[in-house]
């Protein structure tokens, strides 16, 4: 998903990683030297039960079961060939080296039938669940009224495609509006509750005037669904057409960052406010708090996939911090080199799924 989700792709094992070729290398290579050694030491000895492992070597990183079984068909013929050289050695021992080439070649070519039969299958899973992100986190334009606007989406797993992150931008009578939230859960679950809170929102943020009248409306679309335990931490801003402050309401969710001529500010709420969904256990209301937005400003939504995110000594990245040392040019380049900070600072995978918002005012 170009400009928009930084998922990483799925990817069939067509190919063996380059210590898994070596690996692989230096069994034919110990075969063919023990070939080699039982033609050298003489008719009274064989080391042709060796060679049940060809089968085995061609099966792996293949796709296609006629390379075992070739490889069985070689074996079986060294077998033979050895048993008429090697005429000191008992014939029930030639025998049962040609039986166990054949059985380990039957289950070599079946493992590789299962194997790329379940590959498929999962692939196809991976393009639906692709499929259904599209539709559940929609590609945002570069340009949206006054903002310049860049979105990334990183899952923690390879294989993932849809996690807890969830974000939407989109215009209305009201101005842009933003919504990122995370999804305190994982799973089918977790996805349905993201479509229920985008949907909702995409709703909502067209008819409400009030910004924290939409965080109600969240709340209770969330409490009203059936069975559900999931809550969700999200932060909503609202930013007029025409030049004026932006309004933000922060449920539960790390606070935005407002780069201002050079210098990171954390976009602070007055009052603190429970997650969507837990509302009603705490009382009151959500508030709309307005937040000076001028020409030039970058405002940075985020999840605590980032900010959380640790360094090997357990530390967590200092986004302000590092946020600060960067150019806040476009907002695409900025996402960019972001990420490439963190997963420099991390040193391997995210721990966590994570997703960035960025918008800058361009007029």
């Amino acid at each position: 998903m170009a400009d928009v989700s930084n998922t990483r792709a799925w990817r069939s094992p067509r190919f063996l990683p380059r210590w898994s070729r070596r690996v692989t290398i230096g069994g034919y290579a110990l075969i063919a030297t023990t070939v080699a050694l039982d033609f050298a030491s003489g008719p009274g000895i064989t080391f042709a039960p060796i060679l049940a492992a060809l089968p085995v070597l061609a099966g792996v990183g293949t796709r296609r079961a006629t390379v075992p079984l070739a490889a069985g068909v070689v074996a079986g013929a060294l077998v033979v060939a050895m048993a008429a050289y090697d005429a000191a050695v008992p014939a029930i021992v030639m025998a049962t080296s040609a039986a166990a080439v054949v059985m380990v070649t039957f289950f070599s070519c079946a493992n590789v039938v299962v194997v790329t039969g379940q590959e498929r299958e999962l692939a196809r899973v991976h393009t639906v669940a692709e499929a259904a992100q599209r539709a559940l986190l929609r590609l945002v334009p570069r340009r949206m009224g006054p903002l310049a606007v860049a979105v990334r989406y990183v899952a923690a797993e390879a294989e993932a495609r849809i996690g807890g992150d969830l974000y939407e931008v989109m215009p209305t009578p009201y101005g842009v509006r933003l919504f990122l939230g995370d999804v305190c859960g994982k799973g089918l679950a977790s996805v349905e509750t993201a479509a229920d809170v985008l949907g909702v929102f995409r709703e909502a943020a067209r008819a409400e005037p009030d910004l924290a009248e939409v965080a109600r409306r969240l709340d209770s679309a969330l409490v009203r669904r059936p069975a559900s335990e999931e809550f969700v931490t999200a932060v909503l801003v609202s930013i007029p057409d025409t030049p004026g402050p932006a309004v933000v309401v922060n449920c539960g969710h790390p606070p935005p960052l407002l780069c201002h001529d050079g210098q990171v500010s954390t976009v602070e709420p007055s009052v603190d406010a429970p997650p969507l969904a837990l509302l009603g256990l705490v009382g009151g209301g959500y508030r709309a708090e307005s937040l000076a937005f001028d020409r030039g400003d970058l405002l940075l939504l985020y999840t605590d996939g980032v900010s959380e995110a640790r360094d090997a000594a357990n530390r967590f990245y200092p986004l302000a911090q590092r946020l600060a040392a960067l150019p806040h040019g476009e907002p695409d380049a900025l996402l960019d080199e972001l990420l490439l900070d963190v997963r420099a600072y991390v040193g391997s995978g995210l721990t966590d799924d994570a997703a960035l918002l960025a918008v800058r005012r361009e007029r």
